[in-house]
């Protein structure tokens, strides 16, 4: 049994389905008058101005068009905290996906995406934020969420921790199982990884070498220092916050 539960955090990196696996934005109006400078003059009463009301209408009309233009360009996209914490606020209920109905899942997505619209960091793998230790709070991956077990035998919470300078990449679960994997990083690009998995910690000490097949993708779509949302090569969205940021993934 604890041989299988590796299976559970394989696709936090690698999303391959391994269920079948053993391990797995006025113008101003100015007046000007004239006079003669050798003629005494006196101030006059301003010209009587008549008002067509269309001609009124009209400018008014567009007086209220061009106030109304900079609170729509003020409005144009929120910017990344309100949209994290719109995020955040719709994933607390969810147990990190896995109360979340079909209709929960395409919300977060759309949240989601809007986030990556506005990421800050366009490569985060040369970005030093990316390393260190990540707790996933959200993904829609079932295999890690482990719906098909009862809750008191799915782990409590996922780790999922990346060294960008050494390529090298870890899962580990907590309680009650406690187990491992290390992988090995190939950029395809500065956003995305192809994953090798190399070796499963059982219990978080017993070594296993993975089998050659336990490779997969992960594109990184958004980064900060306190947020990272990724998406695997099978679809599933895996969104994750940082909790040390020191951390060193095993050699």
């Amino acid at each position: 049994m604890a041989l299988s539960s590796s299976t559970s955090f394989l696709s936090l990196l690698n999303t391959t389905d391994y269920s079948s696996s053993p391990l797995l934005k006025l113008p101003l109006l100015h007046f000007h008058s004239s006079s003669s400078s050798s003629s005494p003059h006196f101030p006059t009463r301003p010209p009587l101005i008549h008002h067509n009301h269309n001609q009124v209408a009209t400018i008014s009309h567009k007086w209220r068009t061009n106030v109304s233009f900079f609170p729509a360009f003020l409005k144009k996209g929120k910017d990344a905290n309100t949209i994290k914490e719109e995020l955040l606020e719709a994933i607390e209920p969810l147990d990190r996906g896995a109360d979340a109905t079909p209709e929960d899942q395409q919300r977060i997505d759309q949240i989601a995406r809007k986030l990556e619209a506005v990421n800050p960091t366009k490569e985060p793998l040369k970005s030093s934020l990316l390393d260190g230790k990540w707790e996933l709070i959200y993904t829609t991956s079932q295999s890690i969420l482990q719906t098909q077990r009862p809750k008191f035998l799915r782990s409590v919470t996922n780790y999922q921790a990346i060294n960008a300078d050494t390529l090298r990449a870890q899962n580990m679960e907590s309680r009650p199982f406690f187990n491992q994997v290390t992988a090995d990083l190939t950029p395809l690009n500065a956003r995305k990884v192809a994953v090798k998995f190399d070796t499963f910690k059982i219990a978080g000490f017993i070594p296993v070498k993975a089998p050659d097949t336990a490779r997969g993708s992960l594109e990184i779509t958004y980064l900060d220092e306190e947020l990272r949302v990724s998406r695997g090569d099978k679809g599933n969205l895996f969104i994750l916050k940082m909790v040390d940021p020191s951390y060193r993934v095993p050699a």
